[in-house]
């Protein structure tokens, strides 16, 4: 047996997420409990992406907080938000990753290049590591070509999410892609 082969059967398979424009409406800097809107079937797709045994991650790119628009504790907050409103539809995130850096940040504190902000692969390589997962049989969906250089980059399948329902979309990913 394979070193290769080994891990796939060691590592668990994970569903990565961006969350503006995928998970939720992008209405531009969203971050509180009012601005939040589903995509039409998000709550859904996390559901099948479970049943089908992936963990599900949200890695989003937040430079509003570099930017003075909000804060961490905002954001954190709003991700509670999202977070239970999710569950109260019977689908959970595992985990969340989010990066606060931007290289001409307005607050000193977060400009900065990081190797988090997509199209780096950071976040997905940390909760990969967190979570023993396995990328080569996992997938990310993203609505920008950033979402898809990180995924690349990570060694995980990038799809690009251009609108509509994102549980057909999930469907399709799932009976086609061999993940």
């Amino acid at each position: 047996m394979t070193a290769r082969h080994q891990r796939s059967d060691l590592g668990r398979r994970a569903a990565f997420f961006d969350r503006d424009g995928v998970i939720n409406i992008d209405h531009g800097y969203v971050h509180t409990a009012e601005q939040l809107e589903f995509v039409a079937g998000a709550a859904a797709a996390l559901r099948t992406c479970r049943d089908a045994g992936f963990l599900i991650f949200i890695v989003t790119n937040q430079s509003g907080i570099a930017r003075g628009y909000y804060d961490e504790d905002a954001l954190k907050r709003f991700h509670q938000h999202l977070c239970a409103e999710l569950a109260a539809h019977d689908a959970r995130v595992d985990d969340i990753r989010y990066c606060p850096h931007l290289e001409d940040a307005a607050i000193p504190a977060y400009r900065q290049a990081c190797a988090c902000r997509k199209p780096a692969p950071g976040m997905i390589l940390d909760l990969a590591q967190t979570w023993s997962i396995d990328l080569t049989r996992s997938f990310m969906v993203g609505d920008k070509t950033s979402d898809m250089v990180a995924a690349a980059a990570a060694g995980v399948q990038g799809y690009q999410f251009h609108g509509g329902n994102l549980h057909d979309f999930v469907e399709a990913i799932l009976k086609g892609s061999g993940v």
